[in-house]
């Protein structure tokens, strides 16, 4: 017999912990749900997030006491093959809550196959599309 599957739940491996908290937390207004260990706010390994029945995971990309000072360039350019597309029914409203907040993003537009599509980035380069079809 099939495996019933019930949700899903990306994980995606992060640099800077804290800063990846504050982005989806208060910035997108997902809720820290679980985590391992703190050593101090928002300083986990990993983390549980959860916004209106969406999972997401967030691991830090390297054990505590072997963090680098700053991001391998190359492992953050490979991020960017990696998007997680969440629906938006008010893209309008997004693009100027997203642009009050300091995000530089371009304003929304329709891609070719209907969809009313917002683009941005998070701290580590994945990228973030906010998407509603158009009526």
């Amino acid at each position: 017999m099939k495996p019933k599957l019930e949700g899903l739940a990306p994980l995606l491996q992060v640099f800077d912990m804290p800063t990846s908290i504050r982005f989806y937390r208060d910035l997108l207004g997902f809720e820290v749900a679980a985590t391992s260990p703190a050593r101090g706010p928002d300083d986990y390994d990993w983390a549980l997030l959860r916004l209106d029945g969406i999972e997401l995971m967030l691991n830090t990309a390297y054990e505590f006491d072997e963090r680098p000072s700053t991001p391998a360039p190359n492992r953050a350019a490979a991020h960017r093959d990696t998007a997680l597309f969440f629906g938006c029914r008010d893209l309008d409203a997004a693009y100027s809550y997203f642009r009050t907040s300091g995000l530089e993003l371009k304003e929304p537009k329709v891609a070719p196959y209907g969809m009313q599509q917002l683009w941005t980035s998070d701290p580590d380069g994945y990228v973030i599309c906010l998407q509603w079809p158009v009526a």
